[in-house]
């Protein structure tokens, strides 16, 4: 009896990933727990393993885009056929198109209609969007309509000006949005188009606590970067505010009791975020060992899936600007936005002098937290940096 081979749902919010590579042949035997693949997602390298044993049946190529539980290939008995849904399937070739209203989910051939192979999530988009199944090129398992093959089509049809002419015509080099970039505009533009987004900005005294972390990395012997102290601050500012630690979601409120905390770590084509577990429960060296150690996992692309999943709020580090404003994660309701530390003159009790500041860019859900509350979590991430000593304790 054939066994199928799916695309595994890596995180939260994957919905399709790509073979990077066969680490067995067509045909070759393999083992229950034998590495047979490498899986491709947005953001991690991932390790395949056969599910039971048998013979080795791929039915995708390296780099094609496969959904998620999607058929990336089969394990066979010996002397066992593929089954007959996958043999002689394939693309149609057809381009891309969008059309009239009076669409129908069905192509003719000899004079008869035929249903269009499609997932529900296409069917569904392709309803929305106005696209005639008929007209999309498919690359879905067993020559299937994707939901990214509907927006390919939406896309390609949008891309045309008046006459016929792409947007695209006088660009001197055209790549596709493909892999990691791929993910970060479909995660962000849906991000945006999902909430109601709105920023809130904080100039923060941070001479003090930079003081400090001279001081603790000399004593401790080890390196501490804003970024761990902001980690630990923001734990505990979330400790009194539990509706930032919340995701909205078919008009409820969801209240995560666990504060896990996402930091951004920018990686050749983008960026990844590792997520600290739990992390309002952890000192500061706690938090400043596996902060480092996920960093380097992360460039070095050994992430695993539970590394980069659960976190329920976002810390943004941009240390070569100012400011600016940083976009939700899914699965989130607000995010903290850190620029750079520079010197500047201030007035403080009547005089000017040199302190050392930072501007803190705050982005919440409107529908889940007003600003009266977004002042209060900022005004309280201040005074926290402002008295570090028990931070750092």
């Amino acid at each position: 009896m054939s066994e199928k081979i799916v695309m595994p749902k890596l995180g939260m919010v994957m919905s399709e990933g790509a073979i990077s590579k066969f680490l067995k042949n067509k045909g070759d035997a393999v083992s229950q727990g034998e590495v047979i693949a490498q899986i491709e997602t947005e953001k991690i390298n991932y390790d395949l393993e056969a599910t039971t044993a048998g013979v080795f049946h791929p039915v995708v190529e390296i780099g094609q885009m496969v959904e998620v539980d999607g058929v990336i290939g089969y394990i066979l008995a010996e002397g066992e056929s593929v089954p007959v849904e996958e043999q002689g399937s394939g693309n149609s070739g057809l381009k891309p198109k969008l059309i009239g209203k009076n669409k129908s989910p069905n192509t003719k051939e000899d004079g008869v209609e035929k249903p269009v192979r499609s997932t529900p999530g296409a069917r569904r988009l392709a309803n929305k969007l106005d696209i005639d199944l008929a007209q999309v090129e498919a690359t879905g398992p067993g020559g299937r309509i994707t939901e990214a093959d509907v927006q390919k089509a939406s896309s390609s049809a949008s891309s045309q000006g008046d006459g016929g002419l792409s947007v695209l015509q006088n660009a001197d080099r055209i790549e596709e949005l493909a892999g990691m970039r791929k993910s970060i505009a479909s995660h962000m533009k849906n991000s945006l188009s999902s909430t109601a987004q709105l920023s809130f900005f904080l100039e923060t005294d941070v001479t003090d606590v930079q003081q400090e972390r001279k001081s603790f990395s000399k004593e401790k012997n080890t390196p501490i970067t804003m970024g761990h102290i902001l980690t630990k601050a923001c734990a505990e500012s979330l400790k009194r505010h539990p509706e930032f630690n919340t995701v909205l979601s078919d008009g409820k409120i969801g209240y995560y009791d666990n504060i896990n905390i996402g930091f951004a770590v920018a990686i050749k084509g983008g960026l990844i975020v590792p997520v600290i577990n739990n992390a309002g429960a952890k000192n500061i060296q706690e938090i400043i060992k596996e902060s480092d150690l996920l960093a380097e996992k992360a460039r070095e692309g050994k992430l695993t899936t539970e590394e980069i999943s659960g976190g329920t709020f976002t810390i943004s580090v941009l240390g070569s600007v100012d400011g600016f404003t940083p976009i939700l994660n899914a699965g989130q309701s607000a995010i903290l936005g850190v620029g750079r530390s520079v010197e500047k003159p201030v007035v403080k009790k009547g005089k000017i002098v040199i302190r050392e500041m930072m501007t803190l860019s705050l982005t919440v859900d409107h529908q889940v937290i007003d600003g009266a509350a977004a002042a209060s979590f900022l005004r309280r991430l201040q005074q926290i940096l402002t008295r570090p000593q028990p931070l750092l304790a």
